[in-house]
């Protein structure tokens, strides 16, 4: 026994160290990736829309970029200041919301090349109660446990001057506050500049405005329907905060981007009597990435095409390639969307937009000089 016992041990003893070399050079092997991993960071430093901030914000989605070999740092601005930065070209990035303000940067900076790795659509956050009220005077349909809101009866109504007390079976909201969609600054917010879009297709005739005449013709409407809100905010984020903390008497009617209304879903905020309006016609708001240097480049690629930042990106609501996700994330949450939206109109181009909220501008600051001056006073 005691002639076996030595090989034995020595057996078992080399086998111990064998398996402690392998343990050891494994776990080398992981710091040395680790290293390596950390030695090929890019560094890539951007200007983002204030509603993408929570998505760069979020742990997941840094460790992601992180496995690309990507930190990304960001600083938030309005879409529509994002687009007039004279610094711009000292980020690697722009990230604004919104085709028009996009194609401008690409169009008069030194863009490597552009990126839309999501997009949305422009949404009305509104009540059951007001909803319902909405159905009944005809302005709106119930489909599933959403709305489709007619835009163009509702303009008229707008247009009109009226009041929530001249509709019938208003028992719900029965107060002379005019019939408005709250939006945020157009001056500064491309959620606003999107409203503004659509409600100015509306007005043209169900026509995308092209033209300085076609301004003229309809500035009136679009003037008064901005100017009566009020004081607004400048970012996506303010509107959409009343709507939650105050209720429908402040806002009965708000225009989101869906994303953040599946976002709030998510986070399990969303109250049973708060319900998503669709827009006819609607418009999408799309994310483009303007990239100025390498390092954009591969941020922009990233978000592309890794599917884990395209999962984490529907799951702050944005839609992208990815349907099916898309669509599990949804009925995970139990929100009602509109899978497929056929009745969606395109923005004008930024220059048309820019002289329509310049002339807003003009009326809120007797200082600026307003570009359609020389329109007259013409009604519609």
């Amino acid at each position: 026994m005691r002639r076996w016992l030595g090989p034995l041990l020595g057996i078992l003893l080399l086998g111990g160290i064998g398996v402690g070399i392998y343990f050891s050079a494994q776990e080398q092997n992981q710091v040395t990736q680790q290293q390596l991993l950390e030695r090929r960071q890019v560094l890539a430093r951007g200007v983002i829309g204030s509603e993408k901030e929570d998505f760069f914000r979020d742990a997941k989605v840094i460790e992601a970029l992180r496995q690309r070999g990507l930190t990304v740092t960001v600083e938030k601005a309005g879409s529509r200041q994002i687009a007039n930065l004279p610094t711009l070209e000292q980020y690697d990035f722009a990230f604004p919301a919104g085709l028009p303000g996009a194609e401008k940067i690409r169009r008069e900076r030194r863009a490597r090349s552009a990126y839309t790795p999501f997009f949305t659509p422009m949404v009305v956050a509104s009540w059951r109660p007001i909803a319902e009220i909405l159905e009944r005077n005809g302005l709106a349909r119930q489909a599933d446990r959403y709305y489709f809101l007619n835009m163009k009866k509702l303009v008229d109504l707008m247009n009109a001057g009226k009041r929530w007390n001249d509709l019938d079976h208003n028992e719900a909201y029965a107060v002379g506050k005019s019939i408005l969609i709250s939006s945020t600054d157009v001056r500064k917010s491309n959620s606003a500049a999107m409203y503004l879009a659509l409600f100015s297709f509306i007005v043209n005739g169900d026509a995308v405005v092209q033209s300085e005449e076609q301004i003229c013709r309809i500035y009136p409407a679009f003037r008064d329907i901005f100017l009566r809100q009020g004081f607004t905010e400048y970012s996506s984020e303010a509107p959409f905060e009343d709507y939650q903390v105050m209720g429908m008497g402040k806002s009965p009617l708000v225009i989101i981007y869906e994303s953040q209304f599946l976002q709030l879903a998510a986070q399990g905020r969303l109250r049973s009597e708060m319900v998503l309006l669709y827009p006819e016609p609607t418009i999408y708001t799309k994310h483009v990435l303007i990239a100025f240097t390498e390092a954009g480049q591969r941020l922009g690629e990233a978000l592309e095409t890794d599917p884990a930042l395209r999962r984490l990106a529907v799951e702050y609501g944005f839609r992208n390639p990815d349907i099916v996700y898309f669509r599990e994330f949804a009925s995970q949450h139990q929100v009602p969307i509109a899978d497929t939206l056929v009745n969606v109109v395109e923005p004008p181009t930024y220059e048309i937009i820019e002289m329509m909220i310049a002339s807003i501008e003009a009326s809120l600051d007797r200082n600026l000089s307003d570009p359609l001056a020389h329109c007259g006073q013409r009604n519609l």
